[in-house]
């Protein structure tokens, strides 16, 4: 099983570090690790080159050639797939998403 390289852009990790630093202000800091752990666990999961994505339903990222998959139903991961890297541009919620 080939895998590509994974690149998280730095306003990713960034989304994905205020997300868990919300869950652990909530006092669950057990939780918040294992959110950050699981979200890039799945970026590796979508390295696997015999998985091809689909294009994002919002039309402006679509024209701009991004690709787009649902993590957990409730965000997003917007990213741009190439046969040798996927490069994650956006982890946002679902709902920021209006067209």
């Amino acid at each position: 099983m080939g895998r590509r390289k994974v690149i998280v852009k730095q306003t990713a990790a960034d989304n994905i570090a205020a997300i868990a630093w919300y869950i652990e202000s909530r006092g669950m800091i057990a939780t918040a690790e294992n959110f950050a752990d699981d979200v890039y666990d799945y970026f590796i999961e979508l390295s696997d080159t015999r998985k091809s994505y689909a294009l994002c339903r919002e039309p402006q990222r679509a024209f701009l050639g991004f690709k787009c998959i649902t993590y957990k139903k409730k965000y997003t991961i917007v990213f741009i797939e190439t046969d040798n890297e996927i490069i994650i541009c956006e982890f946002i919620s679902s709902q920021l998403i209006h067209w």
